[in-house]
């Protein structure tokens, strides 16, 4: 599982790579504290450290809840089954479940075949050389998706697929943010071990969604966050955004 997961942050910071117009040019080498190091012509060296936001109070699952999330997790598991009997490429699909169109059991096979023939559809034009990602929104899937992300890379050996948000919603978007800056920052002085130039901390999520009806981004971009690590970014990966929390 750890060599997956570290398969998966190379995909993770390649994406970033992809999405933030300044990521430095240079050479990213995986790494260990920091998880990478972008080596540049002129000799600077930049560390990157990775973390996922994890919702500290997530809401409370109701007996219904669970049954709903149990059969969104077993039908994506039919998905990637259904895919891999047909292909051998390896990636990295994130399922966002509507919840105005839930998804019956009667359905399940029609989504299944739909969403894998899209998916399918996607990756022709993939090369097995680079980073790949696409989103499909609402419009591309059978009702009861709003989203679908997927992306390879050929770093990536291993089939991931996933339900969206599976650590759970958050009710505390930004407080999160901030006990996942705190939690990296206790660690930077080990990073800082390393003698880099510069150090940034990326902070991942399925998607910036809370129970409450906010908007989110205008909150987070609103708020003032404090950090030891030069830049600190958050990656909404399921519509490719890269959000700068530090202004220095």
């Amino acid at each position: 599982m750890q060599e997956v997961k570290k398969q998966l942050e190379v995909l993770l910071v390649n994406y970033f790579r992809d999405c933030y117009p300044d990521f430095p040019k240079g050479k990213v080498v995986a790494f260990e504290s920091p998880d990478f190091v972008v080596k540049m012509k002129n000799k600077h060296k930049l560390g990157i450290e990775l973390t996922r936001l994890n919702p500290a109070s997530a809401a409370i699952k109701t007996e219904a809840d669970q049954f709903r999330i149990n059969f969104r997790d077993e039908l994506v598991e039919a998905m990637k089954e259904l895919f891999e009997a047909g292909s051998d490429a390896k990636l990295f699909v994130k399922f966002m479940f509507s919840e105005k169109h839930l998804i019956h059991p009667e359905r399940e096979l029609m989504v299944r075949s739909k969403t894998v023939a899209t998916i399918k559809s996607a990756i022709a034009d993939k090369t097995d050389s680079t980073l790949f990602h696409k989103i499909f929104t609402n419009s591309d899937l059978p009702e009861g998706l709003e989203q679908v992300m997927i992306a390879h890379h050929p770093e990536l050996k291993e089939s991931v697929w996933e339900r969206s948000n599976n650590l759970g919603i958050s009710n505390n978007v930004v407080e999160d943010i901030r006990l996942a800056i705190a939690k990296k920052d206790e660690k930077l002085r080990l990073y800082r071990k390393q003698q880099l130039d510069e150090y940034w901390l990326l902070i991942t999520t399925d998607c910036l969604r809370a129970d409450k009806n906010i908007n989110l981004l205008n909150k987070i971009n609103n708020e003032e966050f404090e950090s030891r690590f030069q830049q600190v970014f958050v990656l909404d990966l399921m519509r490719a955004r890269v959000i700068p929390l530090l202004e220095k």
